[in-house]
């Protein structure tokens, strides 16, 4: 039997060891379920402004401060609204743009059923649009996503999920839940508001990307009062 010389065996054995090599580290790179890794979903980046605010709205502070002219589809349900999504607004270092021109005026009805879980009344939703989301540079169905977006990024505290009770507290002891709930929020990123008793809104300040971020301005306009009161949710 003839003898091959021993360079081949040598060749042959460095390619083996090449491909079988270059295969872990393919089976190394793939994730353990098997499944392809997927990118993360991009945010529609408006324009013409600096930062958005979302604004949190405690819906039984609303509901009782207005009385009568409170939105009927929001307070006269019986649903249990607690936080809801007043507004994302597009805001400047100083200012806010509003009422901006816009091809689209009105909020189909499509949409607005999209969006209840967020904002509880039609009337809202449509002057949040024509008042701020036309300002965001991005069309009503990017504008809307990137609202739920900005809320699905905030955790709201679980002991303001349910209150079935009037509370009263310091401003200050519902902003730092907030912190403590929202791993990077900084103090001056964020401003709770009130009227003359009432705790009405929660504002948080986010980048065009959604992160937190701080705003001076926004955070000086925040409740002085020392107590403030927070209604128990309607309904069921």
């Amino acid at each position: 039997m003839p003898r091959r010389p021993a360079g081949v065996f040598c060749s042959a054995a460095a390619l083996f060891l090449v491909l079988l090599a270059a295969g872990c580290e393919q089976e190394a790179k793939a994730p353990e379920n098997g499944a392809p890794v997927a990118a993360p979903a991009q945010i529609p980046q408006g324009s013409g402004f600096d930062f958005y605010v979302l604004a949190l709205s405690w819906s039984p502070s609303y509901c009782e401060a207005e009385g009568e002219n409170a939105n009927r589809q929001q307070c006269n349900t019986g649903r249990p609204y607690a936080f809801v999504v007043h507004g994302l607004w597009p805001q400047f270092e100083r200012g806010f743009p509003a009422d901006c021109p816009a091809g689209e005026r009105d909020v189909a009805s499509n949409t607005m059923r999209s969006l209840y879980d967020l904002m509880p009344s039609a009337g809202l939703i449509r002057h949040q649009w024509r008042k701020h989301g036309s300002c965001s540079g991005l069309s009503q169905s990017d504008y809307f996503r990137v609202l739920r977006s900005a809320r699905e990024k905030v955790m709201v505290p679980a002991e303001f999920r349910r209150l079935d009770d009037y509370r009263t507290l310091a401003p200050g002891e519902a902003e730092q839940s907030f912190l403590k709930a929202n791993p990077g929020l900084a103090a001056d990123g964020i401003a709770v508001t009130c009227d003359r008793r009432y705790l009405r809104e929660v504002r948080i300040c986010m980048t065009t990307d959604l992160r937190f971020r701080d705003c001076p301005e926004v955070d000086r306009r925040a409740c002085r009062a020392g107590k403030v009161v927070m209604p128990p949710m309607r309904g069921g």
